[in-house]
């Protein structure tokens, strides 16, 4: 896959799927701006982007905030002349709790980053696509997008919203040569989701997930971010509005 001359936007990449798929572009030869909250984690991933040879800037974002994603893409324009492809990836995991115990504080925070985060990125977006008649925008929702997930409401609910958002916008600018796709991790091995913190935290939980799962396993970051390249690839030119498991068959 090659992403020269190709400049590609993501959010969350200051660790994670984020980190590890800016890496990923970059070994293909893209040019990656990483924006995060985390500044130090940010400006960690940009300095590995160059210690390969890649071209990378970092600009600090809150997604929750309209204005600062605005100024992502300002920059991101200012800086490279365009914005070829969006990873919209940042987000945050839920309290573990049934749906009465989940305090509106966690609901609205959740929602806040997982929802609106991804619309607005997608709303600051597509005008620049549009505008440079294409783009690829690839949002990460997760497989409790495509299923319940007990004890999470506010985390499920916000990936059901994701996948809702990216197959109407798909529709909304498929004329236009903007393909929008959704990618649905499962426990993907994380800062985010550490098995042996989940461990210490309710012992047995994860190997009790883990035979959930027919693979038998937790998803690595690379592979994700293998799934996430492929989709804004060449290869996958006739590929809009889907949203795709990388889960170890566990939503077959």
């Amino acid at each position: 896959m090659d992403f020269q001359n190709k400049v590609i936007v993501i959010t969350g990449a200051a660790s994670g799927i984020g980190q590890v798929t800016a890496l990923a572009f970059a070994k293909e030869g893209g040019t990656v701006v990483v924006a995060d909250i985390n500044e130090k984690g940010g400006q960690k991933t940009v300095e590995q982007i160059k210690e390969i040879g890649g071209k990378s800037i970092f600009v600090r974002t809150n997604v929750t905030d309209y204005q600062e994603v605005e100024q992502l893409m300002t920059t991101t324009i200012a800086e490279f002349g365009r914005i070829d492809i969006a990873i919209n990836n940042a987000g945050i995991l839920s309290e573990l709790t049934r749906t009465a115990d989940t305090s509106l504080e966690s609901w609205h925070r959740v929602m806040k980053v997982n929802a609106d985060g991804v619309f607005y990125c997608m709303k600051a977006e597509i005008p620049h696509m549009l505008k440079q008649e294409g783009g690829i925008i690839v949002n990460t929702a997760s497989i409790a997008g495509l299923r319940g997930l007990p004890n999470n409401v506010a985390y499920t609910a916000s990936k059901h919203a994701v996948i809702g958002m990216t197959k109407t916008a798909a529709m909304e600018y498929a004329k236009k040569n903007i393909r929008i796709n959704a990618i649905c991790p499962v426990f993907t091995v994380t800062p985010l989701f550490n098995p042996d913190i989940i461990d210490q935290v309710s012992e047995g939980l994860v190997e009790k997930l883990k035979k959930g799962i027919p693979m038998k396993r937790f998803a690595d970051p690379i592979e994700v971010a293998n799934t996430i390249l492929w989709l804004c690839s060449d290869k996958a030119t006739f590929i809009t509005g889907m949203a795709m498991p990388v889960d170890g068959g566990l939503t077959a």
